[in-house]
């Protein structure tokens, strides 16, 4: 009788868990779409500056209502040649998006193998190392125009190895399922006296009451290494150097270092000489020949896992992440004009990153764009069907016309080069690039994010009869059937003005 009894109670507990939960996650997806009530949108620039040892760092204001409203953060990192940028993890999955420079990365996953060991010339280079060589987890190659995926959670690092400065925008999905915490963007960083990059309002500083808590007690325990500690920013320095000397069987001199007190380097560090790690090889023909492998890995292990779902293994779901975790791709290049996904020779090209060509941004359910319009040069109305979109420019100048549900124009001025301008999901937006043309980098919040043209060969309006249009725009039907042959005639939807006349036309 007391087992049923307990079972009953048990399943309550569980629904009103269950419930509770729910409620929870409606309340927090009611409070982001109450930040979507705009009027108008702002084209934004960055207003908080950090200078560091080896770089700066730049961030927008990620209490902005139009940021709210998307649900993300915006950083930019500009990373001098030999800077470091330190150690790092984020509450939110990240798309980071290279404007300029090239470097190397690694982005470390739990349980998975070092397989990256250092050379014998490498070892012999150092001072006074341990017998056995280095070993870590793979690093990677960036460069311009590359975008890098970060999981939630997972550490991460930059290396200017280059000769002029590595310039790297983040966006980070507060909104993001895989952030459990709260609507504040946040940095973890494992070493160094960071500051916080986005220094927001009703925070305190960064930990420094706990700090003021631990500088006592470490005086109390410490005696006289107690006295020489200071405020520190990173994990460790939060905890007694005592309890980090016995995990990691070392002396509290080095927990010291570790916990980076007294330091006033900042998130940016700059490295002595040069960084010696196991590297992949940096010449174009053995990297697109590595691109070109991890490519044909991929493909082969999603046919895998499609004939064993088709076995009945799968059950249904897919479970690629998890079986390639320590092999993912992380990083794509979108400046490629090979892989435009439209293009016009007159007027521009668009290329779009989504699951499909890098599959990493399944889990992180983000996806980009890039964009590049000639003079003059416009890309027509349409609306992104099921993300918002967050617009950098990275060259040039546009006119940009944003209308909501209401068909009121939210945003109708000039966007310039490092503004950004977020669309919300649905809103449709037409940009017209002046004479010098407009380039441009969009982050969107779907990893298989869909547009909907108003105009060109793929329009809506092409898709809905034409006696349907005819009641509902009050036209003849010679002015209907005029609408869509001009929309037949367009082509795609990057179009260029007429040189002879005022009228619209496509030149394909």
């Amino acid at each position: 009788m007391a087992k049923p009894i307990l079972l009953y109670t048990s399943l309550c507990f569980l629904v009103l868990f269950i419930n509770g939960c729910l409620a929870h996650r409606q309340w927090q997806q009611q409070q982001g779409f109450n930040q979507c009530q705009l009027d108008s949108l702002d084209a934004l620039e960055p207003n908080n500056r950090i200078e560091a040892e080896a770089g700066v760092i730049e961030s927008w204001d990620p209490n902005d209502d139009q940021f709210q409203c998307v649900g993300v953060a915006v950083v930019r990192r500009t990373i001098e040649p030999n800077g470091l940028l330190l150690p790092q993890y984020t509450n939110a999955p990240q798309l980071m998006y290279i404007q300029r420079g090239y470097g190397i990365f690694g982005a470390v996953f739990p349980g998975c193998p070092n397989t990256y060991q250092e050379s014998q010339e490498q070892q012999q280079g150092q001072d006074r190392r341990s017998q056995e060589r280095d070993q870590h987890q793979k690093i990677r190659n960036f460069r311009q125009g590359d975008i890098i995926a970060l999981p939630a959670g997972v550490t991460h690092w930059l290396y200017n190895d280059g000769e002029s400065e590595v310039v790297a925008l983040s966006l980070l999905d507060i909104n993001n399922q895989a952030n459990q915490l709260d609507q504040n963007p946040r940095h973890f960083y494992l070493a160094g006296n960071p500051e916080d990059e986005f220094q927001q309002q009703g925070r305190s500083p960064r930990g420094s009451q706990r700090h003021q808590q631990e500088q006592g007690q470490g005086r109390r325990e410490g005696g006289r290494h107690g006295q020489q500690q200071g405020q520190g920013n990173n994990l460790f320095s939060g905890f007694r150097a005592k309890d980090l000397a016995e995990v990691f069987n070392v002396n509290e001199d080095t927990i010291r270092n570790l916990q980076g007190l007294k330091e006033d380097r900042s998130n940016i560090v700059r490295v002595k000489g040069r960084l010696q790690v196991a590297r992949p090889p940096r010449s174009r023909e053995e990297r697109e020949r590595l691109e070109r492998q991890e490519r044909e890995q991929e493909r082969e292990d999603e046919r895998e896992q499609s004939e064993s779902r088709r076995g009945g293994h799968g059950r249904g779901r897919y479970n690629g992440i998890e079986e390639t975790l320590c092999t993912l791709r992380l990083r794509e290049n979108i400046h490629d004009p090979s892989r435009a996904d439209i293009y016009n020779p007159h007027a521009g090209r668009i290329s779009t990153l989504n699951s499909h060509n890098l599959p990493v941004l399944r889990w992180l359910q983000l996806s980009a764009e890039f964009g590049r319009l000639q003079r003059d040069a416009i890309y027509a109305p349409h609306w992104n069907r099921n993300a918002h979109s967050v617009i950098y420019v990275l060259r040039g100048r546009a006119q940009v016309q944003v209308v909501d549900d209401f068909g009121q124009t939210v945003f109708d001025d000039e966007l310039r080069q490092e503004q950004i301008l977020t669309v919300p999901q649905n809103f449709a937006v037409l940009k017209r690039a002046s004479s010098e043309g407009f380039e441009w980098v969009a982050f969107k919040t779907n990893d298989r994010a869909q547009i909907s043209p108003l105009a060109g060969r793929a329009s809506v309006l092409r898709a809905i009869p034409a006696d349907v249009l005819a009641n509902a725009f009050q036209l003849r039907q010679e002015e209907v059937s005029e609408l869509k042959v001009n929309m037949e005639q367009q082509g795609n939807t990057l179009l260029r003005p007429s040189r002879s006349s005022s009228q619209w036309r496509a030149i394909a």
